[in-house]
C-alpha cells in the first residue's frame, strides 16, 4: 500500500510540473467526473480548473458533447445514476442519493424523467411531484404542481416533454397534454417558480415560412398513433403578449407493408424511428423472443414550415445492423435531435439481461454511426429512467 501511495504521489507531482497550457489541454479532453476527481486531489490542479478562462473553454466544448443517462434501482432502494458520453469509453457513476435525501420521504418511489446540461428532473411516483436537481450547484427543489395537479410516472411521455436551459442555473420545463380533447402546452420557469399554460391552435398560420435553424422550435408529441401523430411545434421566442404560440401539426404515417414484422415506433424532437422485428408472442398473450430486422428513420419538418406526412429518410446499414442484432423480449427507446445529429438509444431486455444500443445519424452527411457501450451491470435491476442530455459543465 505504501508503494502505491508513493507512486501516485510521484505521478501527481510529475503532472503538476508540466506547462499549464499542456495541463489545460489534457483536462479539456476529460469528462466532468474525472475533472472533479482531479480537483479534489491536488490544489495546483484545482487552481487550473477554477481558472475562468479554462472554465469558459471547457464549457464551450462540453455543450457539444452528448451524454446518455440511465437510472437503475433494486425496487425502492439502491438507486444508481450512470452516465456515458460519446467522447469516453466507460460509464460514470453519479452519487445523487445524498443530494435528493433532504426532500425525499420514506417510501418514495423515484424515477428519472429527463436532463439537460447540469439539470436533472426526477418524479416521485408516490406523491406525483417533480424534483429538480442541479449537479453543479447541488441545489435540489420540488417543482410546484402543474395546473393538471400531481402526476405519476405513467402520466409522463418522453416525446411529449422537454427541458430547456435558459441561463445560468435557470431552466424551463415544457410538456403537452390533452385537456378536454385539446392539446395544451404547460411551461414551468425556474426563474419565477410558476407555470404557464397555452392552448395550441390548429394549422400552420402561425408558423414561419422559413425556419432558419432547427433549434428555433421544440416539437412535443401529444398523440403517437400507428397512422397519424399529433405534434405540437413550440417556438422558443414568445409573442407580443409574452406567451408561447404552440401550433398543432398532424403528420400522417403511410406505413409500408410490414411482411408480418412487429413494428415499434420511437418519437422525439420531430423525428421517428421505426424498429421492425421478427418473432413475437403466441395466441395466449405470452411475449415471445423477437429479433431485430430493420431500423428506419423518418422525419417531415421542412424549411418552408409544412409537415403533412412522415417521410422516410434512411435506414441503418446492414453492417451496423448485423453488429447490434440480439434476441429480446421487450424493447423501448428514446430519440433526440440536436445540432444536426439525431441520436437514438434502444433498451432491450432478454430474460433479465439488459442491452443498450446507441445509434446516431448525421443529417448533413447522411451518415449512420453505432457507439458500442460497455456493460452497465444492470442484471437483476429495474430500469427507472433513461434520457439523452447535452454536456455537463463547470460552474
Amino acid at each position: 500500500m505504501e508503494t502505491n501511495h508513493d507512486s501516485s504521489s510521484t505521478n501527481t507531482i510529475g503532472f503538476c510540473l508540466l506547462p499549464s497550457e499542456i495541463i489545460q489541454n489534457i483536462l479539456l479532453h476529460l469528462a466532468l467526473p474525472e475533472i472533479i476527481c482531479l480537483k479534489s486531489l491536488n490544489r495546483f490542479v484545482a487552481d487550473v480548473i477554477s481558472d475562468k478562462y479554462f472554465v469558459r473553454a471547457y464549457n464551450s466544448q462540453a455543450r457539444s458533447t452528448a451524454w446518455l443517462f440511465v437510472y437503475k434501482k433494486r425496487w425502492n432502494r439502491d438507486a444508481l445514476l450512470h452516465g456515458f458520453n460519446d467522447q469516453s469509453n466507460r460509464w460514470f457513476s453519479f452519487q445523487i442519493d445524498s443530494l435528493l435525501n433532504p426532500i425525499i420521504r420514506p417510501g418514495d418511489d423515484i424515477y428519472f424523467l429527463t436532463a439537460s446540461c447540469n439539470v436533472f428532473l426526477f418524479v416521485s411516483n408516490t406523491r406525483g411531484e417533480v424534483i429538480a436537481l442541479n449537479l453543479a450547484t447541488k441545489a435540489v427543489k420540488t417543482i410546484p404542481p402543474s395546473p393538471l395537479g400531481p402526476r405519476g410516472t405513467s402520466s409522463w411521455r418522453r416525446s411529449g416533454m422537454k427541458l430547456v436551459i435558459t441561463g445560468s442555473d435557470q431552466f424551463q420545463f415544457l410538456f403537452v397534454d390533452l385537456v378536454r380533447n385539446s392539446p395544451v402546452l404547460f411551461v414551468y420557469s425556474s426563474q419565477t417558480d410558476t407555470w404557464q399554460s397555452t392552448e395550441a391552435r390548429e394549422g400552420l398560420a402561425g408558423m414561419p415560412r422559413v425556419c432558419p435553424k432547427e433549434d428555433d422550435h421544440v416539437f412535443l408529441n401529444v398523440i403517437d398513433g400507428p397512422y397519424e401523430s399529433m405534434v405540437t411545434a413550440v417556438g422558443l421566442e414568445r409573442d407580443a403578449h409574452n406567451n408561447y404560440a404552440p401550433i398543432v401539426l398532424r403528420p400522417r404515417f403511410n406505413r409500408r407493408p410490414s411482411d408480418g414484422l412487429n413494428l415499434l415506433q420511437v418519437y422525439g424532437d420531430g423525428s421517428m424511428l421505426v424498429i421492425k422485428s421478427s418473432g413475437g408472442g403466441d395466441d395466449d398473450g405470452n411475449t415471445g423472443v423477437r429479433m431485430l430486422n430493420d431500423i428506419e428513420l423518418w422525419g417531415g419538418w421542412r424549411l418552408n414550415g409544412s409537415w403533412h406526412n412522415w417521410e422516410y429518410i434512411s435506414k441503418v446499414p446492414c453492417k451496423i445492423k448485423e453488429q447490434i442484432r440480439k434476441p429480446y423480449r421487450a424493447m423501448r427507446g428514446c430519440l433526440e435531435r440536436r445540432d444536426g445529429i439525431i441520436r437514438a438509444v434502444l433498451l432491450s431486455n432478454y430474460d433479465g439481461l439488459w442491452d443498450i444500443i446507441w445509434l446516431s445519424y448525421d443529417m448533413g452527411r447522411s451518415l449512420w454511426a453505432w457507439l458500442p457501450l460497455p456493460d452497465c451491470k444492470m442484471k437483476g435491476l429495474n430500469m427507472a429512467g433513461i434520457a439523452f442530455s447535452s454536456g455537463l459543465t463547470l460552474s
